[in-house]
């Protein structure tokens, strides 16, 4: 690509009049030349509020924490760049691209995080009230309960809130005050349930990371919780992000995610419950609580395994995120359906306890479900 339009894309710009997108978004909307892997389209076009500030939160594993050195427009995020473009010209855009549901805006830690999304959020609503639904990936750091309701107000279909870490000691440790950041779990867990009050059950999503340490046992747990609050969770696999405080981490090992994310699906569908399910001395799922019937028949569909975000209007998860946490060569959450050789791939991931690579003392267990 041409060195001054890479310039003219990452210029420190501010918003409201000023938004940064997702690459994949930037594709989208035809901001920059590429295509997807696999044919898959995005379906939703992903905004993040953005100012010469920068985000003044640190979370060891993101890639726009404040403590990074480097000018905040040139910051990677969920390992890619986000150019900035204004507002005006992403809703112009996105009313031409006809596999567009959703425009979701992400909020970073800043004191008009708030206020500049009620804006986007009405402009938006202007013109693409009738396409499209729209979603606030929330900071729940600074939020009151009115502003919820105001995000209703102003159409907001999903609020989602990014707990990220499954646990309350892992959350303090990677975003709270060790990493002297403002992030409180009490405080994400409280916004959470006032989503869920305000919006309603389906109207709600809980972004959580595998793979940060916890465990599948406290993972599936947490999934439990957050579903019966009334919100459903959006799945996301651990990938090192470039930059970030864990940059040279392991990534979360494929068989881990695949477990967890075909416990999330049962789950978040009605099908089965935390409590339901058995784990082995490792923590690690071996049964998901249904019969070998209804385990093959959610398998065969593949949808366990596809991105879990928010949905669209014709599709169940219109969030698709192609390729967010993790490279084509091993895909973790499929922005399209799995095909006969990628359920194959899946199934001998599913049942691999070992993990030796990442986890070498982790013992095979001596009965597995399903196998």
């Amino acid at each position: 690509m041409n060195k001054a339009v890479i310039e003219s894309l990452t210029e420190q710009r501010e918003s409201p009049q000023y938004l940064q997108i997702s690459w994949a978004a930037a594709i989208t909307l035809g901001f920059v030349p590429g295509q997807f892997y696999g044919g898959a389209k995005l379906n939703c076009i992903n905004t993040l509020l953005t100012y010469p500030s920068g985000c003044h939160a640190n979370c060891a594993y993101c890639g726009l924490q404040k403590a990074r050195d480097i000018e905040y427009s040139k910051k990677n995020f969920i390992r890619v760049e986000w150019p900035t473009v204004p507002l005006e010209e992403i809703i112009e855009r996105t009313a031409s691209v006809g596999h567009a549901e959703r425009l979701c805006i992400s909020q970073i830690t800043h004191p008009r995080a708030v206020e500049d999304t009620k804006y986007v959020v009405k402009k938006v609503n202007e013109k693409l009230s009738d396409k499209l639904f729209i979603s606030i990936l929330m900071n729940a750091t600074g939020q009151r309960y009115e502003d919820i309701e105001d995000y209703k107000r102003l159409g907001v279909d999903t609020l989602t809130v990014a707990l990220d870490a499954a646990t309350p000691q892992l959350f303090e440790k990677l975003r709270g005050k060790s990493m002297r950041s403002p992030h409180r779990w009490e405080t994400y867990w409280k916004v959470l349930q006032w989503c869920a009050e305000v919006m309603g059950d389906g109207y709600v999503g809980c972004h959580l990371i595998v793979g940060l340490g916890e465990t599948e046992r406290e993972m599936v747990e947490i999934i439990q919780k957050v579903r019966d609050i009334g919100a459903r969770t959006h799945l996301f696999s651990f990938y090192p992000e470039e930059g970030s405080l864990m940059e040279k981490e392991k990534p979360c090992p494929a068989p881990q995610y695949r477990r967890v994310q075909m416990a999330r699906y049962l789950i978040d569908n009605g099908l089965s419950r935390y409590e339901d399910m058995k784990f082995n001395e490792r923590d690690q799922i071996i049964d998901w609580g249904v019969s070998r019937e209804v385990f093959e028949e959610i398998f065969s569909t593949g949808k366990p395994f596809m991105t879990s975000g928010c949905r669209g209007k014709t599709t169940e998860a219109a969030c698709n995120r192609p390729y967010g946490d993790s490279p084509v060569s091993d895909i973790r959450s499929y922005p399209f359906k799995p095909k006969r050789k990628d359920l194959e791939k899946i199934r001998k991931q599913l049942f691999d306890y070992e993990m030796d690579k990442a986890y070498p003392d982790i013992l095979n267990p001596s009965i597995l479900r399903y196998q």
